[in-house]
């Protein structure tokens, strides 16, 4: 072997083993463990025999854990789907906009931006203040003569989820938006000018024309929302504690999977083969979820 090809395989490998270390350490060694230790029963952090499938058993028909498993189900797919069509289409909707050169667009970037730097934790802290009974959102509701329409935001089961979920959208509509923009940015200007030669609409222009050359865009926001969706965790945690409540109506996988494994569901004890099972299932179910999105986005893109 050539001595240049050698020092080419150490320069190559100085740049990948360091990128490599990090996806091992933090995501494949993880991923190996929760499937290790999801095959045997523990008894708090002694690890005992091997029990093959009954942790997951556990999980899908022993009580609590099957009542809690699937309410926090039904949570997480509230998230997916509100998140999935309400706030990317108001981030599609802003992108667009700002790509059409509105005044004041430089300052609405910065603006609708803003809130996504912001750490998750304060925002969280500070909406659960305002989302009180007593709190900012209503008394305002108050002095705008709305005060039927005030509620123990975080209190009634009905509303819980889809306050937090409103905070949600409003801290990450901005990074959709800039996402959208820059893709809208990114299409050809020829054709856009030839549409608007033809007489096209501005509806009909957008969904025949740039929607399907922005697809790459929409797979990438598609694929982060499922992310997110599924490992919704700091925000309940902050506004609603480590329960979910009230009585669970907020509660998560990722929460379940917290109390599951450093608390215990049902004995306090932490249960370390049952969480594993828990994050192994959050595993397979953001990969699943993500691959099938990734194949039915990229089925609609469209190459110049």
């Amino acid at each position: 072997m050539k001595n240049s090809d050698i020092r080419k395989g150490l320069w190559i490998s100085f740049f990948v083993l360091p990128g490599f270390a990090v996806v091992f350490v933090f995501i494949l060694l993880p991923l190996f463990l929760s499937l290790f230790n999801s095959f045997f029963s523990w008894n708090a952090l002694v690890r005992g025999g091997f029990i093959g499938f009954d942790n997951f058993k556990t999980i899908f028909t022993r009580y609590p854990y099957r009542d809690r498993f699937f309410n926090a189900v039904g949570n997480n797919l509230k998230w997916f789907i509100t998140t999935m069509v309400v706030q990317n289409s108001i981030g599609m909707l802003f992108g667009y906009m700002l790509s059409r050169k509105i005044p004041g667009h430089n300052f609405f970037k910065r603006v609708f931006f803003i809130p996504v730097l912001f750490s998750v934790i304060a925002v969280s802290f500070l909406w659960g203040l305002y989302l009180r009974p007593n709190g900012l959102v209503n008394e305002f509701l108050k002095l705008i003569r709305m005060g039927s329409h005030v509620h123990a935001w975080l209190g009634e089961e009905k509303l819980a989820t889809f306050a937090i979920i409103a905070v949600n959208i409003w801290r990450w509509v901005g990074f959709p938006s800039l996402v959208f923009l820059a893709a809208v940015d990114g299409v050809p200007t020829d054709c856009i000018e030839a549409a608007y030669l033809d007489g096209v609409g501005e509806w009909k222009m957008f969904w025949r024309i740039i929607f399907p050359l922005i697809i790459p865009s929409v797979t990438v926001i598609a694929v982060l929302t499922i992310i997110g969706s599924l490992n919704v965790f700091e925000q309940i945690f902050t506004m609603t504690g480590p329960e979910g409540g009230p009585n669970y109506a907020t509660d998560t996988i990722s929460l379940m999977f917290y109390r599951t494994a450093f608390g215990g569901v049902d004995s306090g004890n932490p249960a370390i083969g049952l969480g594993s099972a828990i994050g192994l299932i959050i595993y397979l179910a953001t990969f699943l979820v993500s691959i099938g999105s990734i194949a039915a986005t990229r089925s609609r893109e469209v190459e110049l």
